[in-house]
């Protein structure tokens, strides 16, 4: 692999909203999960459950519901009473309606998919037509004027201790009648409709059942708890040889430390989410078919983007939050020392600058140039440019002002290796180039979406030379355009899932391509087809242990003096692939450990092969090379995010 010098970076102090609401959707088999920041995240469960989607948060959207209808149609309501609608092709929200009923507590979507209810904070329930192109009112269910059939009262007595209010959190209705309720006082209970009686009832928990997702056949159902334990129901016989079926409760997993606020039931899975901020995917083995990705427990705490710029050139980081961005310089140190040695820092890491943004909406996404002179980042409605100037340890910060008209949102920038070109790729598919001048900018060319689409580019990779483009929707294509005459250059063959990452390695100008199976392709943009190398390794395929791997490559970069050598790193593990050396096959160690000293080198060259992978950093957020003995690696320790959630319900052990 090499030696290099590592800044481990630890003071990225990022910590992840929590998951309030999540939806399931059969006909896609995608995931919506919405968080406590208003963002909401799309994942693709075929595609290795790649985030292949996601909508910026908004001060004044605490989502409160979330649910699919009419297809693929995705829904939002919220505490400031307004359903939403969102455009998944081009990545914004297509409308805003106000329900005229204060706050939305819940919503669910009609059987047919064809209309809404919401429930109001005012106690109506109202209906809403689904059209083509938005929502229209159709009635409204007064909680004094409803019709009413039954009503079930729930039993206040709450550990022992009666006359204390307890607050129903969830029900489901199942196609035979019965209704299943999950309270405040740790009970599921099921109820027969017809007649408003109680059938049974589960005290599971001392602490509150917050959620409930019912499976589509409705012979299971998942439950989550405030002490952050989840349980599974599910419809069996009650003799072998009977009909009669009961609901039994399975054996509960813990895999959260705090409040579960939201489950789903996906065919093969339960998933829940939480104040923790971990999105957990629990397979059902019984009903996975393939052992392959599905038969693996997910915990996903951390998006599917980068939050993390670096400039090279003077050695900062430019840190993105929901609403400000953090610069800082690295430290130095002067001491030596061999392999493995943690050397003393002689100057410490600077907090350079703290940019926050005005106004309610989220950072889309944020980038500083090579040279450091220019950060420039997005919200939903405004693209931002700013010069700065250093003095010594003092930053002259100046921005540019009169943004063009048509420059409204990026869901990605990018400076060229020169910084003297801007990218960005707007939500309507199209792609700018801007030439930046003294504190000023000039508008040089916009590509246009093909084939009339407005899909969004959520990926962007330029070459060092600054001659080639390549961009990468929210669907597996790759178009690469010619920067110099202005022009589309080719499109790299469709491949079945999303991309996650994607870089140009200089000198051959070869599009390095990183797909969410963890799949990795080589492509010569100068020849319009894939490299000998990627041919070579798509025909013997890669080693079983690497295509196991359940977080998806985040970033490409390449050794400057290297031309062999591809890095890349996802949020355990950072590789260098070499592409002079044999390819692993599953007989060979992966993840090899290096030999004992005595072994000769023989034996080094014998169990030598392309990948050199290392797991000491993690979870890594960002790694790439500062110069060619120079690495920066930005982790964020699990322990650190805990310590900063408010506490979670401590639970009574026994003997203590």
């Amino acid at each position: 692999m090499g030696e290099f010098k590592v800044h481990r970076v630890r003071f990225f102090n990022y910590v992840p909203p929590g998951i309030r609401c999540v939806a399931y959707n059969n006909q896609s088999n995608r995931l919506a999960v919405s968080r406590t920041d208003g963002t909401v995240e799309i994942y693709n469960l075929s595609a290795n459950y790649f985030q292949e989607k996601f909508f910026p948060g908004h001060e004044s959207r605490a989502t409160e519901a979330l649910c699919w209808a009419e297809g693929q149609r995705l829904f939002s309501a919220g505490l400031n009473g307004e359903i939403l609608e969102y455009d998944l092709q081009a990545l914004n929200v297509k409308y805003a309606l106000d329900a005229f009923g204060g706050p939305i507590w819940s919503m669910t979507a009609s059987p047919s998919g064809s209309q809404l209810l919401v429930g109001c904070e005012d106690g109506s329930v109202k209906l809403f037509q689904i059209t083509p192109d938005n929502i229209q009112f159709e009635r409204n269910f007064d909680r004094q004027k409803s019709s009413a059939v039954r009503k079930m009262i729930v039993d206040r007595q709450y550990m022992g201790v009666s006359k204390r209010k307890c607050i129903v959190w969830g029900v489901a209705f199942l196609s035979d009648g019965t209704v299943i309720s999950v309270d405040s006082a740790g009970k599921v209970q099921f109820w027969d409709s017809a007649t408003g009686t109680l059938v049974k009832s589960h005290l599971i928990s001392n602490a509150d059942v917050q959620s409930i997702a019912v499976a589509d056949q409705e012979d299971s159902f998942v439950v989550g708890t405030a002490e952050g334990t989840i349980f599974h129901f599910q419809l069996v016989s009650v003799t072998s040889n009977s009909s009669e079926k009961q609901w039994v409760r399975t054996k509960p997993f813990q895999h959260h430390t705090h409040d579960v606020r939201a489950v789903a039931h996906s065919p093969t899975a339960l998933i829940s989410g939480g104040t923790d901020t971990h999105l957990v995917i629990r397979p059902l083995m019984e009903k996975v078919e393939v052992k392959n990705y599905d038969a693996a427990l997910r915990k996903i705490t951390f998006p599917h983007r980068c939050l993390i710029s670096c400039s090279k050139k003077k050695q900062l980081l430019l840190f993105q939050f929901a609403h400000h961005l953090e610069l800082w310089r690295l430290g130095s140190t002067a001491a030596t020392g061999k392999n493995g040695d943690t050397l003393p820092l002689s100057k410490n890491a600077d907090h350079l600058l703290h940019l926050k943004t005005k106004g309610p909406e989220n950072i889309i996404c944020s980038c500083i140039s090579p040279c450091g002179s220019w950060i420039a980042y997005s919200t939903v409605s405004r693209v931002f440019l700013y010069r700065l100037n250093y003095e010594h340890d003092n930053i002259n910060l100046k921005r540019v002002s009169k943004m063009p008209a048509f420059l409204r949102s990026a869901l990605q920038i990018m400076f060229s290796e020169d910084s003297k070109k801007l990218f960005v790729a707007s939500n309507q598919g199209s792609l700018h180039i801007f030439q930046l001048l003294e504190g000023s900018f000039k508008h040089l060319h916009t590509f246009q979406p093909q084939s009339g689409t407005v899909e969004a580019m959520c990926l962007l990779a330029v070459s060092p030379d600054g001659n080639w483009l390549a961009a990468s929707g929210t669907s597996a294509g790759v178009h690469v355009y010619n920067v110099k005459h202005l022009k589309l250059h080719c499109t790299v063959p469709a491949y079945n899932f999303p991309v996650t990452a994607l870089a140009i390695a200089p000198i051959t100008n070869n599009l390095v391509i990183a797909h969410s199976d963890q799949q990795v392709f080589e492509y010569s943009i100068p020849e319009k087809q894939y490299t000998e190398w990627s041919r070579n390794i798509q025909k013997q395929g890669f080693h079983h242990l690497w295509l196991q791997r359940d977080t998806p490559i985040t970033h490409i970069s390449f050794h400057p003096k290297r031309p062999m050598h591809i890095l890349l790193h996802d949020a355990y593990m950072f590789c260098i692939i070499d592409k002079s050396l044999p390819l692993p096959n599953d007989k060979t160690l992966l993840y090899n450990p290096l030999p004992p000293t005595n072994e000769s080198d023989v034996f080094r060259r014998r169990t030598a092969h392309a990948f050199k992978i290392s797991k000491i950093y993690k979870p890594l957020l960002f790694m790439d090379l500062l110069d060619e003995r120079t690495l920066v690696a930005v982790e964020r320790p699990l322990d650190d995010i805990i310590a900063q959630l408010p506490p979670p319900i401590k639970k009574k052990k026994f003997g203590t």
